[in-house]
C-alpha cells in the first residue's frame, strides 16, 4: 500500500518551478509509504508523478515506483494490491511476456499495454488508486477501483491539475489555494462525512469509484475548474448496474446452496487477501462479520493468525469479551487493548491531520488506536467491513424490512405513524430512557434522535427522502442557511431494502466507512484489506432474495448461516452493537472542558460558519439530559478542531502544514 501524487501543467505554464513541487507532495504521504519514495518527471511533457512505497509484494527494488512499462511508453504511480496477479501473471508469461521483478504493479503495467486499461482494470481484482501517463498519446490516466476502497483527490488550480491519495498532498502544491466549501460543511454538519460529490475545499473532488478520468494538458485550456475537469470521468464498472442486473437476475438455488455459494466465495476473497510478503493479522471486533473473516482465515492457515481488538470501561459498548470467545475457539494469537477517555483526550488532537477533511464517525478513535496497536505486530491487516452493507445488516435494514408494509402505505397513513412516533420522542427525555430497565440494544435504539428519525422515515414521500431523513444526525439547523443537495446518482430497485441498501454502498459505505478504515490504517503504515468487498462477493449479493439478507427480524442471515459452519451458536447470535464509542457521556465528563471551549458562543460567532445560538441550545440539552446530541456535536467539535487546526498550520508557514503524528 502506497501514497501516490501526480501533476500536470496546462500548456506554456511556467514549468519547472511548480513542478519541482512534486518532491515535497509526496513527503507529506510518507505515512502512507514509509519503507520508500520516488519521483519521476518530464518537464518537456509538463508532467510529474510521485510515490510512497509500503513494501507488501516484492519487498526488492524491483518494486520501486513510479514504473515504465517494458515499452517505454507507459509510466504509473499505483496506490493499492491486485489480488489475482500471480495467475495474470501466468497468463501474460505464456503469450511471451517477460518479468524483471515479482510485483503486481510490473503485471498490471503488462496489462495495460497488451489489452489497454479498461480490460486491465476488469480484470484485476483489488483495491487500487492510479495515475498513469501514457508518453505516445500524452494523455494523462486516472483510475479508482469498484468499491472506492483507495482514496484519490483530483484539484483544478490556475496552472495546472494535481492528484494525490490525500489533500495534504495537494495542499503543499504552490498554486493551490485552499477555499472552503460551504455545500460540503453543511453536508458534514447533516451526516457526519463527505460524499463523493462535495470535497471540503473547492475546486477539489474525488474520483468516483469504478471510474476513469483521462486528459491532456491541452484539455486543461478547456477545462477551466474542478467541475468542468469531473465531467471527464467515465465507469468502467457500474455499482448501479450491477444492482439493477442483480435483482433482474436473482440466483437460482435454494437456502443451503445459496449458503454453499457464499461459503465458497468467502473463502476464495479471503485466501486470495492472505498473499503478502510480511505479517498478517486481522481487525477483530467480535460481531457477525469480522468473525466470519477470521474463521476462514484461520481455516486456512497452518499457525495461529493474529488477531487484534478494542475494548471499553462501559459494558453498553463494549465487544472485547466477544471477541476474546471467537479467538479461543478458533485459536488465533489474540491482542486487546482498553481504552480509555483519556486514551481518547490524547488523540483527538491528532484527528484533523489524519483525515484532513472534517470527519465525525466517532468510531474513527478506536479504529486509530487499533492500526497502531496492530501496526506493532503486522504490515496487512483484514477486516470484516462491508458485511452490513452487501447483507442488510444495519437497523435501517431491519426497519425497511420489518416496517414496509406501512413504509409503502399511502402519504396520509405514513404522516399518522410519523406524528404518533414523534409525540413519543418529544416525552422521552434521554434521564427517563436512562433509568428505564431496558436491555442495551433497546436503550440505544431509542436514545437520541434516533426515534425522532424513525418518524422522519415514515413522513418521507419516496425512497430518496426516507434514506437521507434515517441518515441525519439531527433535525437541528446548524448553520444560518443549511442546504444539503442530493446527488441523485442512486437507482430505484422497486423495494425499500434494496434501495436502501445500494444507497448505503454508493454514499456511506465510500464515503464513511471506507475513509475511516484507509486513513486510521494508513496513518500507521498499515495496510488494510476488506475481503466481504471483493467484487464477486459484491456482485453475488445482488442476486440474493431480501429473505436471505433480513430474515425472522435478523440482518445478514445468510452471513449468519455460513459462520454456523464455524463458531458455535452461543458466539454469534447477540445484537449488533457496532463500533461505537461513548462519546455522549465524554462530553458531559472527561471532554467536557474540551469541548466547551471549541463551542463557546464568541467563538463560534468570530468564525462565522455555524448559527452559534443553536449550537449553544444543543450543547445546554445534551449536558442537561434531555437529548442526547452526541453524534450532532461530534460533529460540530470535530469542525471547530479542523478550523483550529487549519489556523494553525497557516500560522507555522507551508512546512507545518497537515503533517500526521508519527
Amino acid at each position: 500500500m502506497c501514497g501516490i501524487t501526480g501533476i500536470l501543467q496546462m500548456p506554456r505554464a511556467s514549468g519547472s518551478a511548480d513542478l519541482a513541487a512534486i518532491g515535497q507532495m509526496t513527503s507529506r504521504l510518507r505515512h502512507r509509504g514509509p519503507d520508500a519514495d520516488g519521483t519521476w518527471c518530464d518537464r518537456d511533457a509538463g508532467i510529474a508523478f510521485g510515490h510512497r512505497r509500503l513494501s507488501i509484494v516484492d519487498l526488492t527494488d524491483a518494486g520501486r515506483q513510479p514504473m515504465l512499462s517494458k515499452s517505454g511508453r507507459f509510466i504509473i504511480t499505483f496506490n493499492g494490491e491486485i489480488y489475482n496477479y500471480l495467475s495474470l501473471r501466468q497468463e501474460l508469461q505464456g503469450l511471451g511476456q517477460n518479468f524483471i521483478g515479482g510485483s503486481d504493479t510490473e503485471v498490471l503495467l503488462a496489462m495495460i499495454e497488451r489489452w489497454g486499461l479498461e480490460t486491465a482494470l476488469s480484470r484485476s481484482n483489488g483495491m487500487f488508486a492510479i495515475g498513469l501517463w501514457d508518453r505516445q498519446n500524452r494523455i494523462l490516466h486516472l483510475a479508482r477501483d469498484r468499491m472506492g476502497k483507495k482514496p484519490l483527490y483530483i484539484a483544478r488550480t490556475r496552472s495546472s491539475a494535481v492528484f494525490a491519495s490525500e489533500l495534504k498532498a495537494i495542499a503543499a502544491f504552490p498554486d493551490f489555494v485552499p477555499e472552503i466549501n460551504a455545500c460540503a460543511v453543511a453536508e458534514f454538519l447533516a451526516q457526519g462525512w463527505l460524499s463523493d460529490e462535495h470535497c471540503i475545499w473547492r475546486n477539489v473532488f474525488k474520483l468516483p469509484p469504478g471510474s476513469i478520468l483521462s486528459f491532456s494538458a491541452g484539455d486543461l485550456l478547456a477545462l477551466r475548474d474542478a467541475a468542468e475537469l469531473r465531467t471527464r470521468t467515465y465507469s468502467w464498472w457500474s455499482l448501479t448496474d450491477v444492482a439493477r442486473n442483480g435483482r433482474k437476475n436473482p440466483a437460482p438455488a435454494d437456502d443451503r446452496e445459496l449458503v454453499s455459494n457464499l461459503d465458497n466465495l468467502l473463502q476464495k476473497a479471503v485466501g486470495d487477501r492472505m498473499v503478502a510478503d510480511v505479517p498478517i493479522g486481522l481487525f477483530l471486533s467480535g460481531g457477525i462479520d469480522s468473525s466470519t473473516v477470521v474463521a476462514l482465515m484461520q481455516s486456512q492457515s497452518t499457525r495461529p493468525v493474529r488477531t487484534f481488538t478494542i475494548g471499553f470501561g462501559e459494558p453498553t459498548f463494549d465487544e472485547a469479551a466477544n471477541a476474546a470467545g471467537v479467538a479461543r475457539h478458533l485459536g488465533t494469537d489474540h491482542t486487546e487493548l482498553r481504552l480509555t477517555p483519556a486514551d481518547a483526550r490524547a488523540v483527538i488532537p491528532e484527528l484533523p491531520c489524519v483525515w484532513d477533511e472534517p470527519f465525525a464517525d466517532e468510531s474513527q478513535i478506536p479504529t486509530l488506536l487499533l492500526s497502531r496497536l496492530a501496526r506493532r505486530d503486522v504490515t496487512v491487516v483484514l477486516s470484516g467491513d462491508g458485511g452490513d452493507e452487501c447483507f442488510g445488516g444495519y437497523s435501517r435494514h431491519l426497519l425497511t424490512a420489518r416496517l414496509a408494509s406501512l413504509l409503502n402505505s399511502n402519504g396520509p397513513l405514513r404522516r399518522t405513524a410519523a406524528m404518533g412516533v414523534g409525540l413519543l420522542a418529544r416525552g422521552l427525555r434521554e434521564d427517563i430512557i436512562d433509568a428505564l430497565p431496558l436491555p442495551n440494544h433497546l436503550r440505544r435504539m431509542i436514545q437520541g434522535d434516533r426515534i425522532n428519525r424513525l418518524a422522519q422515515l415514515f413522513g418521507g414521500n419516496d425512497a430518496d427522502e426516507m434514506y437521507r431523513q434515517t441518515m441525519r444526525f439531527s433535525q437541528l439547523q446548524l448553520t444560518p442557511e443549511q442546504t444539503v443537495t442530493d446527488s441523485g446518482k442512486a437507482p430505484l430497485l422497486n423495494d425499500l431494502l434494496s434501495d436502501f441498501i445500494v444507497r448505503d454502498m454508493i454514499g456511506y459505505l465510500p464515503g464513511d466507512i471506507l475513509v475511516k478504515l484507509d486513513r486510521a490504517s494508513m496513518a500507521t503504515g498499515l495496510e488494510a484489506r476488506c475481503p466481504i468487498l471483493d467484487h464477486r462477493v459484491v456482485e453475488f449479493s445482488w442476486r440474493l432474495p431480501n429473505t436471505a439478507k433480513v430474515r425472522h427480524g435478523q440482518g445478514k442471515w445468510i452471513l449468519r448461516q455460513v459462520l454456523n459452519r464455524y463458531l458455535p451458536h452461543h458466539l454469534i447470535d447477540r445484537p449488533k452493537q457496532g463500533f461505537d464509542v461513548p462519546i455522549g457521556a465524554w462530553l458531559k465528563g472527561p471532554l467536557h472542558s474540551w469541548a466547551a471551549d471549541l463551542l463557546s458562543e464568541p467563538r463560534l460567532r468570530r468564525q462565522g460558519l455555524l448559527d452559534a445560538r443553536r449550537v449553544q441550545n444543543c450543547w445546554l440539552d445534551h449536558l442537561s439530559g434531555r437529548r442526547d446530541h452526541s453524534r450532532p456535536l461530534w460533529a460540530v467539535l470535530m469542525l471547530q478542531s479542523w478550523l483550529e487546526t487549519m489556523v494553525e498550520q497557516k500560522a507555522s508557514g507551508p512546512a507545518g502544514m497537515f503533517e500526521p503524528a508519527q
